[in-house]
């Protein structure tokens, strides 16, 4: 029953000290496969680094991240090309998308922010890579970019919308994330559009070491609890854990190549 979290971040400081247990208590759960997000040109050479300790198991996207807008520059679009170009042996070959960008309306510099997203969305047609997207209060406009922009490949990480919004990404092409919110009862808006939606257009993540899952609040969230995810997930479809966990991990195959 392979697992890819699709949607880590262990190359935080938060997994200095551990990195190395973190991971083999993945494994021991079964997950195979870690997804590492890009968020701010300075955090970019550590956690290239952070995925060739890791070769075979990790891969990574990069990105600028709309949390961390007062750290980005308009000139670090051209830093994020100059990387992409530089890549290479190993590497090169874990590169697998870009991300993590979108629009975050709690956040400062909205201008900077869409900017700054419909550059990385044009990247993402330059090299035909997939894009991993944050949103927060903005699921529609983030919509209208990505159409503009005539992207077709990509994942909505985090999705916490309607099924009509859920339907709309679905259309274009897109992948829903999902992760530590379904397994709590309230989040009934998010339960329903994934229960409705089908499960070929969903693929787990668990934000490590945010976006804990129900029973760990508090707590680092880690890749391992990604077997949760799936657990809530089956009870949620009303399917078998590992006949799901075989179509999951198709559909994270298929949206990272």
């Amino acid at each position: 029953m392979p697992l890819y979290d699709t949607h880590c971040h262990l190359d935080f400081a938060a997994f200095d000290n551990d990195r190395e247990e973190v991971v083999a208590a993945a494994q021991a759960k079964g997950v195979e496969r870690f997804m590492l997000l890009g968020v701010a040109a300075q955090q970019w050479p550590k956690l290239i680094d952070v995925c060739q300790q890791f070769s075979a198991e990790f891969r990574f996207s990069l990105g600028l991240h709309p949390y961390f807008i007062e750290q980005h520059e308009v000139e670090h679009i051209k830093t994020l090309a100059d990387c992409f170009e530089s890549l290479s042996g190993i590497a090169q070959s874990q590169c697998k998308a870009i991300g993590e960008i979108g629009l975050d309306a709690t956040c400062a510099k909205p201008e900077l922010q869409l900017s700054l997203l419909n550059k990385q969305l044009g990247l993402a047609t330059d090299y035909q890579l997939p894009v991993i997207l944050h949103h927060r209060k903005t699921l529609d406009e983030l919509l209208k970019a990505v159409r503009n922009a005539g992207i077709e490949r990509g994942v909505v990480h985090a999705f916490s919308g309607s099924y009509e919004q859920a339907n709309a990404w679905v259309e274009q092409g897109f992948k829903l994330g999902v992760g530590g919110t379904i397994t709590y009862l309230r989040a009934k808006k998010t339960r329903d559009a994934i229960t409705r939606i089908g499960v070929e257009h969903l693929v787990l993540e668990t934000d490590a070491p945010d976006m804990p899952v129900c029973g760990y609040q508090g707590q680092r969230n880690e890749p391992q609890r990604v077997k949760l995810i799936l657990d809530s997930l089956a009870e949620l479809l009303q399917e078998s854990p590992n006949e799901l966990s075989s179509v999951l991990w198709q559909n994270s195959l298929a949206l990272f190549n």
